[in-house]
């Protein structure tokens, strides 16, 4: 059980009635409340709640439509996302009680303090290296328009600006990071065939990919909601058209690509997992057809090359700049 649901169940009275659970964990914390609905932005949390509780968990970048007394939101990352997740809950609970709970070491008491907006904060529980806050809604606000809290801004690549739209919570929020820059600048030669963006992000590569290599067919694959939206609304702001879809690492993928290519992510929260990468690189070749392509980049310290040769093929090293290097294998 995640130390968080823990720390709920400590204190199960409130939230016995149905109550709908923001961000929550792939454990058992909707057995243990059987009138409670989640909603994840996760994929592979959703999927795997899912499996557990068919029916009583929603994916995406909104709240459920259906009704509920009390929410609880599981402090994400971001405090821009915290900041939409929280009014788009309050937005729906005038008069009712809102919940925040989080790690400590995730920043949990800094973030109590944007609940202030609403009403007086008070914290109900301390256990785990978590707490819990709780505030009665006693000023409603307007349901937030995600859209309109998006950042912008144009990239001069070669071919032209490529304009961006970063949603909260997405990596890189409004600016384009060391690594994709570095990627953006080794697109050339790839096959032709279908092409993967794997850990789209904010579509930044995709669309950039897409408009390069227009006869190619492009994917783009990311395990965050917020991430797929953001990468829809890039590529329609640059006029292109390409397949956008959510899954949990790279077996949600299709086969027979041409190329993967990726700045693959290896933190989560306030944890470092390189799980979803050593996959990608474990799998690939399950995905490419001979003589596809692999093409990421990544810390220069991280030692991906002995995983590549392991399990793709001969690895070169591309490009090395700023603290990151390009690798490229082709499936034998």
């Amino acid at each position: 059980m995640d130390p968080r649901s823990e720390v709920l169940l400590r204190q199960a009275e409130l939230f016995a009635g149905p109550i709908l659970l923001a961000g929550l964990p792939a454990d058992d914390l909707l057995g243990q409340l059987p009138e409670a609905h989640g909603w994840s932005w996760h994929a592979g949390d959703q999927a795997a709640l899912e499996t557990r509780f068919t029916g009583r968990s929603q994916f995406g970048v909104s709240p459920p439509e259906r009704g509920f007394d009390a929410a609880v939101l599981f402090l994400p990352k971001s405090r821009e996302l915290t900041d939409y997740l929280l009014t788009a809950l309050a937005a729906r609970l005038a008069g009712r009680q809102l919940f925040l709970v989080g790690e400590k070491r995730a920043g949990i008491e800094r973030a109590a303090k944007q609940l202030t907006v609403f009403g007086k904060p008070r914290k109900l529980d301390s256990a785990r290296h978590c707490q819990l806050w709780q505030v009665q809604v006693d000023q409603t606000p307007a349901s937030p328009d995600l859209e309109s809290l998006a950042r912008h801004y144009s990239l001069p690549l070669a071919d032209g600006p490529l304009e961006v739209v970063s949603l909260p919570g997405v990596f890189s929020h409004g600016r384009l990071d060391t690594g994709s820059a570095l990627l953006l600048e080794h697109l050339e030669r790839l096959p032709g065939g279908h092409l993967l963006d794997f850990g789209c992000g904010a579509g930044v590569l995709g669309a950039a990919l897409k408009r390069r290599y227009p006869d190619s067919q492009v994917t783009l694959l990311d395990v965050d909601a917020f991430a797929v939206a953001s990468s829809r609304l890039t590529l329609a702001a640059n006029g292109l058209q390409a397949e956008v879809i959510s899954g949990d690492g790279i077996d949600a993928a299709p086969k027979a690509l041409s190329a993967i290519l990726s700045n693959p992510p290896f933190h989560q929260g306030v944890h470092t997992h390189y799980q979803a990468t050593e996959q990608l690189l474990r799998q690939a070749g399950q995905h490419l057809q001979q003589g596809g392509q692999l093409r990421l980049v990544a810390n220069s310290f991280l030692k991906y090359p002995p995983l590549i040769e392991q399990h793709l093929g001969v690895c070169q090293t591309l490009a090395e700049a700023n603290g990151f290097r390009i690798y490229r294998a082709s499936k034998r």
